[in-house]
C-alpha cells in the first residue's frame, strides 16, 4: 500500500506521479550510478512513476547503463538539451515533469519536497545548489542560489512544471543551444507561481575543475549579460564552445 502524507500534500496532489526526465549525451560513466541512485533517494511514497532518458546520439553504453538501472531510453531527433528534453517530455506519462541533468543529484525524498510545493499552489519550481567539491568561492555560488531572481535559475538546479504547464508554455525553446533553461524560467514564471525549495541539489564542479572556478564563472556572466542584451545563438554558441573546456 502506498504511504501518503495528506496531512502535509493534500489528497489531490498525493496521486501526482513524477516522470524524470533526463538529457544525455555519452554518459556511460555516470547515468546507471544516476539512476540507480535516483529509485534509492525517493520516499517510496510511489510518486516516481519513471525516468526517461533522453539520448542525443551517444556513441558509447549511454543507453545500456541507463536501461540496466531501470530508466527508459528513447533516442532523440537531435542532440542539444531543449530538443532532448522536450522529446523527453512528449514520451513521459506523469503529471509532473522533472527535468534533471546527468551530472546532478537531487535530496533525498526529492519527489515529497516537490508534490508537497504542488499541493500548494506551484506550478513549477526548482531546488536549490551545491557542488560536488567544497571550495569556498563554489559555496558562494551555491548560495547566492537562495534568492528568487531568474538571474541565478539555471539548468543544473533542476526543474519540475506540472506538465499542464509545460504545455500550455510549449515545452523548452528548440531554437536556443544556451540559456533555454532562462528563457522556460521566464515564461514559467509569468503563468504560474514558481517554487524555490529549501533544499539544494548537488551538481558536479568538473567544468570548474577544468576552466578554473573564477574563470568559468566570469565567462557565463559574460554570456548571461549578452544574452539579455540581445546578442544572437550563434554568437553565445561561439563564445560557449570556444572558451569552455567540456
Amino acid at each position: 500500500m502506498k504511504r501518503y502524507l495528506k496531512d502535509e500534500i493534500g489528497d489531490t496532489a498525493a496521486y501526482m506521479k513524477i516522470s524524470i526526465v533526463i538529457p544525455a549525451l555519452n554518459e556511460e560513466k555516470r547515468i546507471g550510478r544516476l539512476v540507480n541512485t535516483l529509485w534509492t533517494l525517493e520516499s517510496g511514497d510511489g510518486n516516481l512513476h519513471e525516468i526517461i532518458v533522453a539520448d542525443g546520439g551517444s556513441r558509447d553504453a549511454t543507453r545500456r547503463e541507463a536501461e540496466g538501472a531501470g530508466a527508459v531510453v528513447i533516442t532523440c531527433s537531435r542532440k542539444g538539451r531543449a530538443v532532448q528534453m522536450n522529446e523527453g517530455a512528449e514520451s513521459a506519462s506523469g503529471d509532473i515533469l522533472y527535468f534533471l541533468h546527468a551530472d546532478t543529484t537531487p535530496p533525498q525524498q526529492f519527489d515529497r519536497e516537490i508534490i508537497r510545493a504542488v499541493s500548494k499552489g506551484a506550478g513549477a519550481g526548482c531546488f536549490q545548489l551545491k557542488f560536488s567539491v567544497d571550495h569556498p568561492v563554489l559555496r558562494f555560488y551555491g548560495w547566492c542560489t537562495r534568492f528568487k531572481t531568474t538571474l541565478v535559475r539555471f539548468g543544473d538546479q533542476s526543474l519540475f512544471v506540472t506538465s499542464a504547464n509545460f504545455q500550455k508554455i510549449r515545452g523548452f525553446d528548440e531554437e536556443l543551444m544556451v540559456m533555454e533553461d532562462q528563457k522556460i524560467v521566464g515564461n514559467l514564471k509569468a503563468l504560474t507561481s514558481f517554487a524555490l525549495l529549501d533544499e539544494a541539489v548537488e551538481t558536479s564542479a568538473r567544468k570548474y575543475e577544468k576552466n578554473g572556478v573564477v574563470r568559468l564563472q566570469f565567462i557565463f556572466v559574460v554570456i548571461v549579460m549578452l544574452y539579455y542584451l540581445g546578442a544572437k545563438q550563434d554568437t553565445l554558441v561561439h563564445l560557449y564552445m570556444s572558451l569552455i573546456k567540456m
